[in-house]
């Protein structure tokens, strides 16, 4: 679900903040306030729903739990551009997010959106999305959307964010009745990690940036959303140390990112680098080369997994990668077989449109590789919870077998 921007039909309008879709003004936990207009106030604790500013406020009754493990929750705020017709208005969008059974635990965030000229004949509505991430639990939300002719329309409802009983045992990225704003941006730094204590496992991640859309000429949030989410959860599991990180894109044939055993994934600099992928352009040079994309696949994984560095597991993540020719076996052959486990996390929000394997599948496979689909976040969580544990059981197999060879 998409909430960062605000859309219309015949218009767009486009926050004073570019960068937030809502501000968060301040939690009124332990010696925090808000400093609010008297009149908003009174809107926001009367309760009733109002229409001097006629709109419609549809909202999510119940969170949904994204790649990220947060629960998103959010609502679209429809206005007849007839109403907005004339110069320049200015809305403001004023919400609040209390826990029901916490009322004193409330949060405030604020949006505001400068409107162009309309004409008075202008046709349609004018449609504006937010959003809030919350953790488990029932919340109560209070809306005011207010012009600068202080008209008001306010909506008040109820969401609710809940784990099926199948999928109580993973652990969400907030606690029960934690409210956030939305995070937009997927390539922030990583908060730090506390490691384990000892010996700690050394990964090695290959991500294959591309669009589920083996045919689309851009790379967009939703492509990247659950690929991050892949690295974030490698990033803060305790028991990794070191990180390599090869970041790829099969359809250009390139690596646009690299980094070797480091403390931490660098975020910022792998979403600085995906700017340079530009799949709308054709290079007639791979063009002409039909087996290109299995040249570089071949390479890639020669390179990397036959290298003198030996990490305690090799990670592949990404979209179902379709060439005209799989790697060789003779190829793969040259490799021998890994004396570390070999995992291939398929991203695929469609999985039964392409139930059969694809290159890096083929290539997993004939390493004794394991392949996971990942299509739902407990898709995820499970994998790699059971990826960790295989991963700590082969490096403790491998110790094991030097201590009784001495």
């Amino acid at each position: 679900m998409h909430m960062a921007g605000v859309i219309a039909v015949g218009l767009l309008l486009c926050p004073m903040n570019p960068s937030f879709a809502q501000i968060a003004i301040m939690g009124s936990g332990p010696g925090g306030s808000v400093r609010l207009h008297n009149t908003d106030m009174a809107v926001l604790e009367a309760g009733d729903p109002r229409s001097d500013l006629p709109c419609v406020v549809s909202p999510t009754n119940k969170a949904f739990l994204g790649f990220d493990l947060r629960f998103h929750a959010g609502y679209d705020i429809s206005v007849p551009l007839k109403e907005l017709a004339g110069s320049e208005n200015l809305l403001t969008i004023l919400f609040r997010v209390f826990p029901k059974n916490r009322s004193e635990k409330q949060h405030y965030f604020i949006q505001r959106i400068r409107v162009p000229s309309i004409e008075e004949e202008a046709k349609g509505d004018a449609v504006i999305q937010g959003g809030f991430d919350i953790g488990e639990g029932e919340y109560k939300v209070d809306l005011l959307i207010r012009d600068r002719s202080e008209r008001v329309c306010s909506f008040y409802w109820d969401v609710e964010a809940e784990l099926p009983n199948k999928d109580k045992d993973m652990a969400l990225a907030m606690t029960p009745g934690m409210i956030e704003p939305v995070q937009y941006e997927q390539f922030l730094e990583e908060p730090p990690v506390e490691r384990a204590s000892g010996e700690q496992l050394n990964v090695k991640v290959m991500v294959n940036f591309a669009p589920q859309k083996a045919n689309a000429s851009t790379l967009r949030p939703v492509d990247t959303a659950a690929l991050v989410s892949i690295l974030r959860t490698i990033s803060r599991e305790p028991k990794f140390g070191k990180f390599s990180v090869v970041a790829f894109n099969m359809h250009e044939q390139k690596v646009v990112y690299r980094q070797d055993s480091a403390d931490k994934i660098d975020f910022p600099a792998i979403g600085g680098s995906l700017e340079s992928i530009s799949l709308g352009t054709v290079d007639l040079k791979r063009l002409s080369n039909k087996r290109g994309d299995t040249e570089f696949l071949s390479s890639l994984i020669a390179n990397e997994l036959g290298s003198s560095s030996k990490p305690d597991a090799v990670i592949f993540a990404g979209p179902k990668s379709f060439v005209e020719e799989n790697v060789p076996r003779t190829e793969l052959e040259k490799l021998g077989e890994p004396d570390y486990p070999v995992f291939y996390m398929n991203y695929s929000l469609n999985p039964y449109a392409t139930p059969w394997r694809d290159a890096i599948g083929h290539a997993v496979k004939f390493l004794k590789g394991t392949e996971y689909t990942i299509s739902k976040p407990r898709d995820l969580w499970f994998a790699f919870t059971e990826m960790v544990s295989r991963i700590v059981k082969s490096r403790n197999g491998k110790q094991l077998a030097s201590v009784s060879s001495k």
